[in-house]
């Protein structure tokens, strides 16, 4: 016992004696003394004594899609987070396709008296999708906050990345390296944040570049679909390509690739999101960095005021993201490929 004191102790900066009489409930010691050892028992993995747990607010769902695209475990960590600093528990919920659908959870949720529920690109981004799911919860009285996908006919706060913002950081960003012909690659646009990139791309390709129609390819949002959509770019002789996400991002590189092109010499290539491990890509990615961080405790304030009885605005927090330059992005390349 005296080494796990030694270790929790040197954690805290603080004597095994305070953390003694921190383990055994005793006065003395000053509440910011007290937390810091006791954030050294949850970060050196020892678990609390149970008199020193903190006593739930109450359960909150999270819903969110699929874990396999790291900006949504993203999103989760910064939301749990931010939910158990105000005292209470969160709820993961996952979605994959042809796995549990988000209306399942949702009343899974229900059964266990959640105090409320925070949805993550969830079907209120959808524009085909009943958005009436949502309108029950909020007239049975249970706080809701939707991220990412704003739906005028839902009566809630929402936060979102500013789409548009970034197709267009994206362009001027590419017409200042010298391209012209330039490609998005996004998902299908019968999302709002497709839709939302497809209207920013088109007015931003209009002030950089000039009329004409410009070159955009619906795809799946994900390694794959980026790849098809840059090999249909590529073929349409576009020199450059914003995408939707960063694991299309990766797909486009691919697909430079295979088609004999450098990245970023002959095409250049540009994310969004910046989720974890883009930075340490082959070549490093530029993206558009969703505010992930700000995005994630602005919906828990708006969710917890809720929950407290003091409505937040019913309105759309809008975050804007930051281009964030790094390796797949160059000077367009001189005469033809």
């Amino acid at each position: 016992m005296r080494a796990r004191l030694a270790d929790i102790a040197a954690q805290a900066g603080v004597s095994e004696a305070t953390v003694s009489r921190v383990l055994n409930g005793r006065p003395g010691v000053a509440d910011g003394t007290r937390q810091s050892v006791l954030t050294a028992l949850d970060v050196l993995g020892y678990e609390r004594p149970s008199r020193l747990r903190r006593k739930s607010a109450g359960l909150v769902g999270l819903l969110v899609p699929e874990l396999t695209n790291p900006i949504f475990p993203a999103f989760a960590q910064v939301i749990e987070n931010a939910l158990a600093r105000h005292g209470y528990t969160p709820v993961l919920c996952t979605q994959t396709p042809g796995g549990v659908h988000e209306d399942d959870y949702t009343e899974l949720l229900l059964e266990h008296s959640v105090s409320g529920i925070v949805f993550v690109s969830g079907l209120h981004a959808d524009t085909l999708a009943d958005h009436q799911r949502y309108r029950e919860l909020i007239d049975r009285g249970l706080p809701v906050v939707l991220v990412n996908g704003y739906a005028d006919d839902i009566d809630a706060p929402f936060v979102s990345c500013d789409d548009s913002a970034a197709s267009a950081l994206a362009v001027r960003h590419l017409v200042e390296l010298g391209h012209r012909r330039i490609g998005l690659a996004v998902g299908p646009d019968r999302f709002v944040p497709a839709i939302r990139k497809i209207a920013g791309f088109r007015e931003a390709m209009a002030a950089h570049v000039g009329p004409g129609e410009p070159c955009i390819e619906r795809s799946l949002f994900s390694v794959e679909g980026g790849q098809a959509a840059a090999v249909r770019l590529i073929e349409q002789g576009c020199t450059a390509v914003v995408c939707g996400s960063d694991l299309m991002a990766l797909g486009a590189v691919r697909a430079a690739r295979a088609a004999g092109l450098r990245v970023p010499e002959d095409f250049s290539v540009v994310g969004y999101d910046d989720s974890m491990l883009i930075a340490f890509t082959d070549p490093p990615l530029t993206t558009l960095r969703q505010s992930v961080q700000d995005m994630g405790e602005a919906a828990v304030r708006a969710l917890v005021d809720e929950i407290a009885g003091q409505p937040a605005p019913r309105a759309e927090y809008v975050f804007r993201p930051e281009l964030v330059v790094r390796g797949s992005t160059g000077s367009a390349p001189r005469g033809p490929r």
